[in-house]
């Protein structure tokens, strides 16, 4: 068996998605390629899942109740093998389920569905969380894609015309980032002009995180006009990032975040972690769409 999938549209839109990690590898739109190649002198992944929590966890473990586990930075379903659970031409639905392995980590029982599904310009994904358990289950779920940058000709440069819009301005400040990936309650500010960021490589040292965001969706836009979109449906929190010298940028969007600096509760009581009652099930959705110049 393959240990990829294709799935395509009539009009020639195909995305590659990666059994594992269920991490989508490739997006094609009228004949180029929107993914990041994961290239490992920069950054060896393209668009991974982040799952059961998002950022890194204080000490490199989480506390429930009175046991300690190993926790990686944004979690372990990007590292695991899903299976198919429901394929067509045009989507394919993989899933991860709880095992001694997971459990290692995290002591309880869940299945993750991911459902791709490629349209004319599109790539869209529906997520599932189910509590298979007899208790709570917290969870944080977020979506980590890259694109090259630059994607519509010029330079990866300030001034080049590249930029993130946002749906709506939003507030002008981020958290810092400390120590292993921890949350500062300083923030600094960021060059945003209304709902717009201009893109700026000396501007990234670490993820630029917004927040509670009003916006749902945001655009990574071209000088030429053209323009990679992410919407969100029940994702709070988005950031952008890339590293100085890297020639990709990332959209992300992110039910939780990283712990704060100094915490040490319970995983249940982390900032933004969802809890989901027990047979419970809750549901996400990212889309990616390319939008052409002057269209």
């Amino acid at each position: 068996m393959s240990d990829t999938i294709t799935i395509a549209a009539a009009d020639g839109t195909a995305a590659t998605i990666a059994l594992h990690g269920a991490e989508p590898v490739s997006w094609i739109v009228a004949g180029r390629e929107y993914l990041w190649e994961g290239d490992p002198a920069h950054w060896n992944r393209h668009a991974p899942w982040l799952f059961p929590v998002v950022g890194a966890s204080a000490g490199g473990r989480v506390r429930v109740g009175d046991d300690t586990f190993p926790m990686a930075q944004h979690g372990f379903a990007r590292d695991l093998p899903f299976a198919v659970a429901a394929q067509a031409p045009d989507s394919v639905t993989l899933r991860l389920g709880d095992d001694a392995a997971t459990r290692a980590h995290y002591p309880f029982a869940f299945a993750l569905d991911i459902t791709a599904t490629v349209s004319p310009g599109r790539l869209a994904f529906t997520i599932v969380v189910d509590n298979t358990g007899e208790t709570a289950l917290p969870y944080g779920l977020g979506f980590h894609p890259a694109f090259p940058w630059p994607f519509a000709g010029g330079e990866r440069a300030a001034g080049a015309g590249y930029a993130v819009v946002f749906e709506h301005s939003e507030r002008p400040f981020a958290p810092q980032v400390g120590e292993g990936g921890l949350l500062l309650r300083d923030e600094q500010p960021l060059p945003l002009d209304g709902d717009t960021l201009p893109l700026d490589p000396e501007i990234f040292t670490e993820a630029l995180v917004v927040l509670d965001a009003k916006s749902r969706w945001m655009r990574f836009a071209g000088p030429d006009g053209s323009a990679i979109r992410l919407e969100a449906e029940d994702f709070p929190h988005l950031a952008v990032w890339t590293k100085p010298t890297a020639p990709f940028l990332s959209l992300e969007c992110w039910t939780g975040h990283a712990d704060w600096a100094g915490f040490s509760g319970d995983l249940s009581e982390r900032d933004a972690q969802r809890l989901l009652a027990p047979g419970a099930q809750a549901r996400h959705g990212v889309t990616l769409s390319f939008e052409a110049a002057g269209a």
